[in-house]
């Protein structure tokens, strides 16, 4: 493990680090450059846990040890000041510790899909917050697997990334390359395939639970506006969670947790 110490925050070495805060920017590069950003040494170390390579370290020397036991021999770790990576990053990072991760090839819809009993699938989440807190609520009800529309929010940007503390690398994931088509995809492998939706014909989500099939994938919406129409002409059921006190529905972070803990594996 080479150790190299900086002192430039323009040093070319530090590419990858650059303008962490510009998040237009960070979407366009990552994908195109096939890296990520981990941060932190327990998200670092669950990453390298599920075969992801770093491509190189940059830490403070405050957390220098405990990022060591996660880098092969030959991933450079740049050593260098807090306030130097607060330069390079545009934020300060109190985890001290940040790795440029490349990014690893998708699995095939169908593939992924083959050996599931719980899919969670994302329409169009544009909150890395909440994509990440989706994952966290996924890895921890035991979801399957988790597919992502192609205008949905990376799950591996690092505030994403950050908030589901590394369980983006724990639960199977993938983009869907065809929408809504992926959930035609879904219901010809023999899923149920629901969405969450405040429609009038919307079945309680309870209610649904109890008479689900063997196979079902959950779909959530967007924020704001939540299902597409079109997505939800590709669903069996509209399912809604009761509510109460003048409130029409869950943060969608919230009403996925619910939900996945519903219609869990019993």
């Amino acid at each position: 493990m080479p150790v190299i110490a900086v002192t430039d925050p323009a040093d070319p070495r530090l590419a990858d680090y650059r303008d962490l805060t510009d998040v237009a920017l960070r979407r366009a590069l990552e994908p195109a450059r096939g890296l990520y950003m981990a941060e932190g040494a327990k998200v670092i170390s669950r990453a390298v846990a599920a075969g992801h390579r770093p491509r190189s370290v940059l830490v403070s020397e405050r957390w220098l040890d405990s990022v060591a036991p996660s880098v092969d021999g030959d991933v450079p770790v740049y050593l260098a000041p807090a306030t130097l990576l607060e330069a390079v990053t545009g934020y300060q990072v109190h985890r001290g510790a940040l790795a440029s991760m490349e990014r690893p090839a998708l699995p095939a819809l169908a593939d992924l899909a083959r050996d599931a009993r719980r899919i969670v699938v994302l329409e169009g989440i544009v909150d890395h917050t909440n994509v990440g807190a989706i994952f966290r609520s996924a890895a921890g009800v035991g979801a399957d697997a988790v597919i992502v529309s192609p205008t949905c929010a990376d799950p591996l940007y690092r505030r994403s990334v950050k908030v589901s503390m590394g369980t983006v690398f724990q639960v199977p994931w993938t983009r869907a390359e065809s929408w809504p088509g992926a959930l035609d995809v879904l219901r010809a492998l023999g899923f149920q395939v629901a969405g969450l939706a405040l429609r009038d014909d919307a079945v309680p989500l309870d209610e649904f639970a109890a008479r689900a099939g063997e196979r079902v994938a959950i779909v959530m919406g967007t924020e704001g506006d939540g299902l597409t129409r079109e997505a939800l002409a590709h669903v069996d059921h509209a399912v809604v969670i009761p509510m109460h006190g003048g409130v029409d529905s869950l943060n969608v972070a919230a009403a996925s947790a619910v939900a996945m803990w519903e219609l869990r594996v019993r």
